[in-house]
């Protein structure tokens, strides 16, 4: 799903999309933490880029530049 202006860009938002949306397909083993940090983005983003489509994958690489953009 592409992402919209009016949408965050943030990690936490990023995070709890990913698990809205590919939950139940990609990410159906783990459970959201509540204030996710980088680590816990980026343990999520092989199962999206894997099992997520082109959405899926396209998040994971959302994630991945904030996480290296904090760095």
């Amino acid at each position: 799903m592409p992402v919209t202006p009016a949408e965050p860009l943030d990690l936490a938002s990023l995070y709890r999309r990913a698990f809205e949306e590919f939950g139940v397909t990609a990410l159906w083993s783990g459970r959201p933490v509540p204030d996710p940090t980088p680590a816990d983005a980026l343990a999520i983003t092989k199962s999206l880029r894997t099992h997520g489509g082109m959405d899926g994958r396209r998040l994971a690489e959302q994630i991945e530049g904030i996480c290296r953009a904090a760095h």
